[in-house]
């Protein structure tokens, strides 16, 4: 017999499920219409011989100016800490050439003890415009399905090692702040060689105090095959040092039919210009083989710069409620030492 907690959660998930099947199409469409949007409006500003420019008088000047200001601040503290925390976002968004090395040891409660490695790189290629960048990267696929966060639920019988490295060429098309676009076409580098092939687009829209931001990945796989991964992002400065994002990621593969679906609300605390803390609740669930939830995570991600502008230093307590293990209690330790180069400064 289905207890009340099944039956709400299989109603939340579905809820979840339904709202993104209606987020998927709506932000390809804006996504899409977006680019084609602002790049018919600098032709025609280039073009237009008849352009007027009408003088702007109005009693709402001063919240128009106030509502600017706002959405600036937001993007902007936003952005600083996706380069504090080095976060996929940052190293995808970019133009600048970065290098990111991670240094991981996880200690579990049973005590096993495990240490991974993972790294991911980007050159800007000489007399490219920064249009063209090389790619070397550690774990593709994982990275691609779900655009991989250091702050995810490690599941607890994964050892964090690189089992892949892949090398790519990219082609990137930016305005700042407000959309991104790239493709790619690349190998792992194994033999015999694997080919994959991915494209990733975002938007950025203002909304006042808020701000929306919505990304979407398509990406060919040998091993994996078709998918594609659709993540929104709502944030906000609540106070000078402190900025919440509500983040929705589903990701969905052709063969076999498949979703994975996640929920995170995340609360980034900045202490001083050397340390800030993460407090991330999340949800994780899949439709496979049908809608249920998978997980509930809570962690705290302390983050602190080491030395200089490129070596960081994390812990981070995570206390992880897994189905496969009836959703008891699974705690977990993780320290992680991180070299990235081409950061903030």
């Amino acid at each position: 017999m289905r207890t009340e907690y099944e039956i709400f959660s299989e109603n939340y998930l579905s809820g979840i499920i339904h709202v993104y099947n209606r987020f998927y199409f709506l932000s390809t469409i804006l996504l899409t219409g977006g680019i084609l949007f602002f790049a018919e409006n600098s032709l025609a500003a280039d073009i237009d011989p008849y352009a007027v420019t009408v003088p702007e008088s109005s009693i709402f000047d001063a919240i128009d100016s106030s509502r600017d200001y706002l959405s600036t601040k937001v993007v902007s503290y936003s952005k600083r800490l996706d380069e504090f925390f080095g976060n996929e976002r940052y190293f995808q968004e970019n133009n600048n050439s970065v290098v990111q090395i991670d240094l991981t040891e996880k200690l579990e409660t049973a005590g096993n003890r495990t240490f991974g490695f993972e790294g991911q790189a980007k050159l800007d290629l000489p007399a490219a415009s920064k249009r063209f960048q090389f790619v070397l990267e550690s774990n593709p696929e994982q990275r691609t399905a779900g655009e991989v966060k250091k702050d995810q639920p490690v599941a607890t019988q994964t050892v964090a090692a690189p089992s892949s490295v892949a090398a790519s060429l990219r082609y990137v098309k930016t305005e700042e702040s407000l959309w991104h676009f790239s493709s790619e076409a690349g190998i792992k580098l194994q033999f015999p060689l694997d080919p994959f092939v991915r494209a990733r687009g975002s938007y950025s829209v203002p909304l006042g105090m808020w701000q929306l931001k919505m990304a979407e990945t398509v990406f060919w796989f040998n091993t994996i095959g078709s998918g594609e991964t659709t993540q929104i992002d709502f944030e906000r400065v609540l106070s000078t040092p402190v900025l919440f994002r509500a983040t929705s990621t589903a990701t969905c593969l052709v063969l076999p039919q498949s979703c994975d679906l996640r929920q995170d609300f995340s609360i980034f605390h900045t202490l001083n210009e050397r340390t800030a803390l993460v407090y991330q609740a999340s949800v994780l669930g899949t439709n496979n083989p049908k809608l249920a939830e998978t997980a509930y995570v809570l962690l705290m991600r302390y983050r602190y710069k080491l030395h200089k502008e490129w070596m960081f230093f994390e812990v981070t307590p995570q206390l992880n409620f897994p189905r496969t293990d009836e959703f008891n209690l699974n705690a977990l330790l993780l320290f992680r030492l991180e070299m990235l180069f081409g950061a903030i400064k």
